[in-house]
This record gives C-alpha cells, sequence and structure tokens, in this order.
C-alpha cells in the first residue's frame, strides 16, 4: 500500500504565520517523549549529541511521537556521513548538524542526506522506514524533497562565516547555540553577555537578509522574546530534563525542612 511522508519541518515553517516554539526532549524514553509531544507545542528536539540517545532509542521516540500533531527534529551528536545515514534511514526528517563551522562543513552535512549524482548517502530504501520499506512511491526519485537540513551555528568561525553558510543549497534554516558560542568567545557560562547577545542577532539578521529561517535556543523566557522580536522564526524554550529538575527541586524545597529549621513537619506554604 502506497505510503505518505509528513511535512518537512522547512515546510512548516514555510506554511506558519508566526515563529515556532519547542523544547529539547533529551531523557531518553518514549513516554517522556510522548508525554512531551501532547503539549502543544509546534515541535520537538531529540538531542543525541548531549544526551542518552542512540539509534533504538530514537527509533522508539519517533514511532511515539508520529500519533501527534508536532514536528520532531533530531540533533545527532557529530557531522558524520555514516551516522546521519543511519538517522534517515530510521525515518529522521528534520536534522539539526550540531558544530558546523564553515561552508565546507555545511556542504558536507547536505551531501549526507542526498543520494548519488547530488550527494554520498547510502541506498537503502528497500530495509529502511525511511521509505517505509519501499511503500512510499518513487522514494528514490524525491528522498532529498523529504528531509530538512538545519546546520547550528555555535562558534566564533561560524558567525564570521554564517552568510556564506546560509547560500549552500540544501541548507534549509539555521540554529545559533548562544552555550557553545559564548565559550567560543572567550564567555563560558554567560549566553547573557552583550557581545554573545549581539553575535546573535547578527545571525538572525543575515538570516533575514538571506531569506531563510533562523532559529535560537533561548530558556530565558525575557530573552527568547527579545530574539523573537529580532527575527528569530523558531526556537527552543525549555527541556524535558531540565523541567523534571526544577520541578523536583521545588518539591523537595516545600516539603524538606533545610539544615537549622525547627519545624519541617508542615510544608512551606507559598
Amino acid at each position: 500500500m502506497p505510503l505518505p511522508l509528513d511535512a518537512t519541518f522547512r515546510d512548516k515553517l514555510a506554511a506558519s504565520d508566526r515563529p515556532l516554539a519547542g523544547m529539547w526532549v533529551c531523557s531518553g524514553s518514549p513516554l517522556v517523549a510522548e508525554l512531551c509531544a501532547g503539549a502543544g507545542l509546534d515541535w520537538l528536539l531529540i538531542d543525541a549529541e548531549h544526551s542518552p540517545n542512540g539509534l533504538e532509542s530514537i527509533l522508539a521516540q519517533l514511532q511515539t511521537i508520529h500519533g501527534y500533531p508536532v514536528s520532531t527534529m533530531v540533533r545527532p551528536p557529530v557531522n558524520d556521513t555514516v551516522l546521519i545515514k543511519q538517522y534517515l534511514d530510521l525515518g529522521v526528517q528534520n536534522l539539526l548538524i550540531p558544530m558546523v563551522h564553515s561552508v565546507a562543513e555545511a556542504e558536507a552535512a547536505v551531501a549526507a542526506t542526498r543520494y548519488p549524482p547530488e550527494g554520498v548517502r547510502g541506498v537503502g530504501s528497500a530495509l529502511a522506514r525511511a521509505a517505509r520499506w519501499n511503500r512510499v512511491p518513487d522514494y528514490l526519485a524525491h528522498a532529498g524533497e523529504t528531509v530538512s537540513v538545519t546546520v547550528q551555528i555555535e562558534s566564533t568561525a561560524a558567525v564570521d562565516s554564517v552568510k556564506d553558510i546560509l547560500q549552500v543549497d540544501g541548507v534549509d534554516a539555521i540554529f545559533v547555540g548562544p552555550s557553545d558560542l559564548a565559550a567560543s568567545m572567550g564567555l563560558l557560562g554567560q549566553q547573557e553577555h552583550p557581545e554573545v547577545r549581539a553575535a546573535v542577532e547578527h545571525c538572525l539578521e543575515a538570516a533575514k537578509k538571506a531569506g531563510k529561517p533562523a532559529g535560537v535556543n533561548a530558556f530565558n523566557p525575557d530573552t527568547a522574546r527579545h530574539y523573537l522580536k529580532s527575527g528569530a522564526s523558531f526556537i527552543l524554550v525549555g527541556a524535558d530534563v531540565a523541567l523534571l529538575a526544577r520541578g523536583s527541586e521545588a518539591l523537595a524545597a516545600q516539603f524538606i525542612p533545610a539544615p537549622g529549621d525547627d519545624d519541617g513537619a508542615s510544608p512551606k506554604s507559598y
């Protein structure tokens, strides 16, 4: 039976009349991913760069999220041709490629998502969920259209090259990572530093001039709103593990007495 594939994140951005808000999914748990998928956000980012996600857990989360009206992007741990091939064969349609510092690295990321002669992706559609095991009509001929590529700008070298990176055919969007960007600027842990914010805004402006969407990571609500006003087309505003960490800490603060408290029997009132 012929089967269709989902619209890409590129298509969702083009069809939206507002910026798209999403969150990180880092726990590796399909159950947590499903909880997040039903929250009403526009998109989720399954992370494998700094999270315990391998091929099997990514596949399980893709299958779990699929039933919800939310787009799913996946970040591999590295810009690697073989790993990207495996992700695509799993059925990942939207990729966020980390640590893209140059035009050559952006071109390599795109080439990894395209079959020859346009790229270097290995052919295994009959074996792969990507083509629904050859149930997607003409998958090989149109596979490039079913994938969106977003590259991550998170170094001073990438900021310096952002205008040229945006011109790479097949790069659908850029996503700015202020944490690593701050570190590369000698401002480790200072994502809110004026120089970091200026670099982010430079990238947003470059993307606007190039006619391509740009996103940014911003857990601080005021910072997120600032970047949205500055032209961000999509944004990440939280993470499953961060929400659980802060929520559980709040419970502990409310019900566990601090050292020196005389009466910890009654919960604090807020």
